[in-house]
């Protein structure tokens, strides 16, 4: 892959990683407030999204920091 291929995919992942990041936000906006109205379960099946949001972030970013070094 050359090298401006291999930009262009991590500017690619980059912007999907901002959407991690924003969905993990919103997300954690509405657990709260499920949280607090005593959809307790919900709640908690919102906070394993999170955290599955979380993980995938993080190998996103490995990806994208493999990419700008090659």
């Amino acid at each position: 892959m050359s090298s401006e291929a291999h930009i262009a995919t991590a500017d690619a992942l980059t912007l999907l990683l901002h959407n991690q990041h924003a969905l993990g936000a919103a997300i954690e906006e509405i657990t709260s407030w499920l949280a607090s109205n005593g959809a307790g379960r919900v709640a908690d099946n919102a906070m394993t999204a999170m955290e599955t949001l979380d993980a995938n972030a993080q190998a996103i970013t490995d990806a994208i920091m493999r990419l700008r070094q090659s």
